[in-house]
């Protein structure tokens, strides 16, 4: 059973897991901040102990905010892909298939070089509807500007 065709939308489009973003940051900020004032309160805290605590409040939000970095961009010329560290630039025409099947994670990209690119910027974790019209969307987007023209590969 194929999915249903889907317009492409309207370029430039970035994809991204809008939810899980707003959690983990606003969760990072919290303590961040909740953290920092226990530093600041607690009296018998001597100053390298106060900066301890500010850093590792610190560092707990640069991991959140590490993980809420992906995305994947979509505009004329191809499409980037931005995961946790690495950031990687696709042509359409290096894009054969955009994979999203029951129990992924995120979606896959099969590439014209053999290989698979996770595209953690779609993701159904906390919004599977969205993340399968998205995969959908750079589906379509893929399939019409790219070297392929058919429907294989599930989404949804």
């Amino acid at each position: 059973m194929s999915a249903p065709r889907t317009e492409p939308p309207a370029l430039p489009v970035t994809f991204r897991p809008t939810l899980t973003r707003v959690v983990m940051l606003s969760v990072g900020v919290a303590m961040f901040a909740v953290i920092t004032a226990i530093a600041l309160i607690l009296e018998r805290l001597n100053t390298g102990e106060r900066v301890s605590f500010i850093f590792v409040a610190a560092l707990f939000l640069g991991v959140l905010a590490l993980l809420s970095r992906p995305r994947v961009t979509a505009d004329d010329s191809g499409v980037t892909v931005v995961n946790l560290t690495r950031t990687r630039r696709l042509a359409w025409e290096e894009i054969l298939r955009v994979n999203l099947r029951a129990g992924d994670p995120w979606v896959f990209l099969d590439l014209s070089d053999g290989t698979s690119l996770p595209a953690l910027g779609i993701q159904p974790g906390m919004a599977k509807q969205q993340a399968i019209r998205d995969a959908r969307a750079l589906r379509s987007l893929a399939d019409s500007r790219g070297s392929r023209a058919d429907d294989t590969g599930a989404a949804g």
